[in-house]
């Protein structure tokens, strides 16, 4: 992806958000705003949804285009195949989703071929769910790296996940798919 150069309506997109960044990090100036976590809080908002960017979504399609730019017209570069895959929303542009794998891997969706279902991807082989988010807990299964697994609720650095009859606790730093400071009850 590097060296490729951006469209049009892709530096639209940029430029819109770095205005409505640069609105924020004023108002907060202003209010007298104590954090650095509330000035960037405040200008991560989709400007078509008004839902946080970034944000984990999955694959809702078997196969989804990726595309270079947000249109029927722009290029396809790859294609994803695998159906409810987590990926991560970094920008909004109309009905387009820019879209980033764990690979880092991305480009422009259509938001139809996209679910809010969350799931997430298993990143180390074997890895071990608890009945209860405690390493001391008994193990419920044992999971191979790059299984996607529906994520279910999410304590401060433990998520249940379940697969195919199957369910338990993981390390959140053992998944993609999930933000390390994400509670989900």
């Amino acid at each position: 992806m590097a060296g490729l150069t951006t469209s049009r309506s892709e530096q639209a997109v940029i430029r819109k958000f770095s205005q409505q960044r640069g609105r924020a990090v004023a108002l907060c100036v202003a209010l007298g705003c104590t954090s650095l976590a509330s000035m960037v809080a405040a200008s991560e908002r989709g400007p078509v949804t008004n839902l946080p960017l970034p944000r984990y979504v999955s694959m809702k399609a078997a196969e989804g285009n990726v595309r270079r730019g947000p249109s029927l017209t722009h290029r396809i570069d790859w294609v994803f195949k695998r159906r409810g895959m987590p990926l991560e929303i970094t920008a909004e542009f109309g009905h387009w989703r820019r879209v980033r794998d764990q690979d880092g891997a991305g480009g422009w969706v259509h938001y139809a071929l996209l679910s809010g279902a969350r799931t997430v991807l298993v990143q180390e082989d074997m890895l071990t769910l608890h009945a209860k988010a405690d390493e001391q807990a008994p193990v419920t299964a044992a999971l191979e790296y790059g299984v996607v697994a529906r994520l279910g609720d999410c304590a401060l650095t433990w998520c249940e996940v379940s697969v195919s009859g199957f369910s338990g606790w993981a390390p959140k730093s053992k998944l993609w798919g999930v933000m390390p400071e994400e509670i989900r009850d």
